[in-house]
């Protein structure tokens, strides 16, 4: 699997442990988009545009809440990015909503939650065909006829 990881200058600490976390559990190759751009929309753009674009399997973003460069991403057509607070929310945004990206606030979830939310995220998959199938095949109609 290959993932790209990026957060604003407060999330550094918290991405730099996530990296050490997902190297020890081999999840795949890691690329680091880095944290020194303070405008975190700048960072949450790039690394959902390199995964809408197929380049990274998934992309996870950090800031304080995990609320801005979700909303940031998001904005970004093939982009499904997913605020996770909560375990369950981790494996559903695989299993029902194949969201693509998952983002994390360093303020708001701490250490271990964090490798347990990656972990659920990283280890589910979307199954094609399931009952949400047309969920999903709902938004990504609406985002191919009304984003550019």
């Amino acid at each position: 699997m290959k993932i790209v990881i990026g957060c604003d200058p407060n999330a550094q600490q918290a991405k730099e442990e996530l990296i050490r976390f997902m190297e020890s559990k081999n999840y795949g190759e890691i690329t680091d988009f880095g944290s020194e751009d303070p405008i975190y929309a700048n960072t949450a753009v790039a690394v959902a545009e390199k995964v809408a674009a197929g380049e990274y399997d998934r992309g996870i973003l950090i800031c304080g809440t995990g609320l801005g460069v979700s909303i940031s991403a998001n904005k970004v057509k093939g982009a499904y990015a997913a605020l996770l607070s909560d375990v369950y929310t981790a494996k559903r945004a695989r299993l029902s909503n194949d969201a693509n990206i998952a983002c994390l606030g360093a303020f708001t979830t701490g250490d271990k939650l964090r490798e347990e939310l990656i972990d659920a995220f990283l280890t589910n998959e979307f199954v094609s065909g399931c009952s949400s199938q047309p969920k999903v095949d709902a938004f990504v109609k609406y985002e191919s006829e009304h984003l550019k």
